[in-house]
């Protein structure tokens, strides 16, 4: 038999790294690029008081990153503890002299941002407290500190912290390898330092890039509602302050608030999704699920809403100390966050009514343009006008019911101006025209509003529906034979353990031995179906959301279907009854201002729109 130590290399005998090797290893976890550095020393000054916070960066943050604050700075001897690991002044033991990691209130705790970053680069501290006779400078040049000493000050206030940073990863220059260009990593650094300051309306920030301004916001006070908005709008534009609707919900101790755009405000991307837990900004893949849950029923799979949700909780019932750069956290319970954030998105929803988003008339206004000179009349371009039918009591949603055939002309319909309703003018108005047999022109008291009318009877059908079936319960349709679905083991148990929720709606699942899943009932809307390949997805859904999205999306996607089948057709010609009555439903109807993809069931266009449009403003 073979000697083992001639058939494979033996290891080396264990021993301790030097500091330095740990320091870069420590640094390749926290400090991958220059955006990670500025996160750091940016949370830093929070944690230290800063109420003004100042960046400059050259060439991406690689050549220099530079952070100053005006937070309560460091003496001597705490500026030499800085930069050694793992010592920091944002824990504190019990009498025992334990340390409580499920108890942080504290951006950082971790005491390796400045031994990480001056491992790798020339790092120069210069710092200065209220009570301080002078300021103090320490230097670190690829993990070799010298210093502190007495130097000048020049900051944003008379104390503060100025941390100086060139040259990064000059000392691992395979790292710079990995970089990407200058103009990516400069804008990594704006979004990381954008995240922080949506998370602290109260701070100042400024932002410059090679001698460039790139962000400057004012610290906001008020109300903190109204400031978080301001700071909202100030970073994510103006148009989402325009359309946004306020969250705000409170169970067990948990509260969640913050904003999230109309569903007819989207974006092609989740990019502009932001959650922050106790005011620290975190990337968690709980709120793509919780976004997506919430705005099911509103948007296209490819839309995705703006929205900036702030959790806070008692410190004890979340971990942050799940990953070095401190972006991911751990809910103790998390079932429960995730339902809480859901209803207070769908409470929020249904709250904004019929409302649409600002956005669609400003498309609508950019996309008239007046005419360079007039156009030629021809006969075939002229409009067909008709006498309106008998009225009738309300809009009809019999399927059934009467179509007029389109002649494919332009063609429109004029409503004798009746006696305006006793009050104010409702807000989607009085009904005036009908265009194509597919558009009504309604009179609001500033404006007019043109409404899609087989788009809106279709969401007020659908609303219907879902409220009916959230009275009487999903129906189920049996199996004669019990279709058996193979998972792995760990997919069975994360379908099974849900098999009380998916029962609600309409799923009857149970064990089938080990990673199986018998299915003996499915919702009786959707007909015959792919059972199997609906089980494979929720195993998917609940590895990745914790939430059975895919049932809940079929199952909309089928009552959509119905109710575009069951709701007045473009091309119908509408009595004045009929669309006054549409327009009162609507303004009754939640989620009634965009149909079920999320394009808008109407448009309004202000008077001082319109009048602009003419040159008279």
């Amino acid at each position: 038999m073979a000697d083992s130590s001639t058939t494979s290399p033996r290891a080396g005998r264990i021993q301790r790294l030097p500091p330095d090797a740990v320091n870069r290893i420590a640094a390749g976890e926290v400090i991958e690029r220059p955006g990670a550095a500025v996160k750091e020393l940016v949370e830093n000054a929070l944690d230290a008081g800063a109420r003004s916070i100042r960046i400059r960066i050259e060439r991406g943050g690689l050549q220099r990153l530079l952070v100053e604050d005006d937070g309560h700075g460091m003496n001597a001897e705490e500026l030499a503890l800085a930069v050694e690991r793992h010592a920091t002044s944002k824990l504190s033991a019990d009498e025992e002299g334990r340390i409580d990691l499920l108890n942080i209130r504290t951006m950082g705790f971790r005491g390796e941002a400045l031994p990480s970053i001056g491992s790798v680069s020339r790092l120069s501290i210069v710092s200065r407290t209220a009570e301080g006779a002078s300021a103090n400078e320490l230097e670190v040049e690829g993990g070799q500190v010298s210093g502190p000493k007495p130097a000048a000050w020049q900051g944003l206030a008379g104390h503060g912290t100025r941390v100086d940073v060139r040259d990064l990863f000059f000392a691992t220059p395979a790292r710079l390898k990995f970089m990407k260009s200058e103009r990516a990593e400069a804008l990594a650094v704006a979004d990381a330092v954008r995240r922080l300051a949506l998370g602290r309306p109260d701070v100042a920030f400024h932002l410059e890039s090679e001698d460039r301004t790139v962000l400057r916001l004012q610290a906001e006070s008020g109300d903190p509602a109204e400031a978080r908005l301001r700071r909202l709008s100030a970073i994510l534009g103006r148009e989402f302050r325009d359309n946004a609707i306020a969250i705000d919900a409170e169970r067990e101790g948990v509260q969640v608030a913050g904003f999230a755009g109309l569903p007819t405000f989207n974006r092609g991307s989740a990019q502009h999704q932001y959650l922050f837990v106790n005011g620290r900004p975190v990337k968690d893949r709980l709120l793509t699920g919780v976004i997506r849950a919430a705005y099911a029923d509103f948007l296209a799979r490819d839309r995705h809403p703006m929205a900036a949700l702030f959790v806070d909780l008692p410190p004890t019932e979340v971990d942050v100390n799940v990953h070095p750069a401190k972006t991911e956290v751990r809910f103790r319970d998390a079932a429960g966050v995730r339902g809480l954030m859901i209803g207070a998105l769908r409470h929020g929803l249904a709250g904004a009514g019929h409302r649409a988003s600002t956005s669609v008339a400003g498309a609508a206004l950019g996309a008239a343009r007046p005419a360079v000179a007039p156009l030629p009349w021809t006969r075939s371009g002229a409009a067909s006008w008709s006498p309106a039918p008998a009225p009738s009591p309300g809009v009809q949603d019999n399927e059934t019911a009467s179509f007029e055939a389109f002649s494919g002309q332009p063609s429109a319909r004029l409503e004798p101006v009746a006696a305006e309703p006793p009050g104010e003018t409702p807000p989607l108005g009085v009904a005036r025209a009908q265009l194509h047999e597919t558009y009504i022109v309604a009179q609001t008291a500033d404006g007019m509003v043109i409404v899609d009318q087989h788009a809106a009877h279709e969401r007020l059908v659908y609303e219907r529906m879902k409220a009916e079936m959230a009275g009487s319960g999903v129906r189920r349709q049996g199996l004669l034979i019990p279709e058996i679905v193979e998972l792995g083991e760990d997919e069975a148990d994360r379908v099974l353990a849900r098999a009380g929720e998916l029962m609600e709606m309409g799923l009857e699942v149970e064990p089938f031995g080990r990673g199986a899943v018998a299915v003996r009932a499915t919702p009786a809307l959707f007909g015959p179906m792919d059972a199997k390949g609906l089980i494979r997805d929720l195993a998917d859904d609940f590895a990745d959301y914790e939430a059975g999205l895919s049932l809940k999306e079929r199952m909309e996607e089928v009552m959509g279907n119905m109710a575009c089948r069951g709701s007045v057709r473009a091309g119908r010609r509408l009595t004045g009854e009929e669309m006054n009555a549409l327009l009162r439903q609507m303004e009754a109807t939640p989620h009634s201002g965009q149909c079920n993809h999320g394009r808008p069931t109407y448009v309004e266009l202000k008077l001082a729109d319109i009048e602009r449009l003419f040159g008279r403003r």
